[in-house]
């Protein structure tokens, strides 16, 4: 999707290295989160327009799914609602977290 700033798995560990503040959110469902994630704050992807008072616009906000398509989606409603450029999209999700 145009216009949607990413990061990727490597980028967001460093980020993490260096304490940098931003805040983290997991777009997937219920059953999944439970499976496997990576921290932050849970939102899933049906709720997130209804939850944005939860995302906190005074720092980078990461969001991530399974593959980042997800995650692009959510992006893209809020971008259209809190008129936010600080949305960074988890690149290719947390799939390749999944395989190890």
């Amino acid at each position: 999707m145009m216009g949607i700033k990413s990061i990727d798995l490597e980028e967001l560990k460093q980020w993490e290295e260096e304490e940098r503040s931003f805040q983290l959110i997991d777009v997937r469902e219920d059953s999944e989160r439970a499976h496997f994630n990576i921290g932050g704050e849970w939102i899933p992807l049906s709720e997130v327009v209804n939850q944005k008072n939860k995302i906190n616009l005074d720092q980078p906000v990461v969001f991530y799914c399974k593959r980042g398509i997800r995650s692009q989606i959510a992006i893209q409603k809020l971008k259209f609602h809190l008129k936010s450029s600080n949305f960074y999209n988890l690149k290719g999700g947390i799939y390749p977290l999944l395989n190890h």
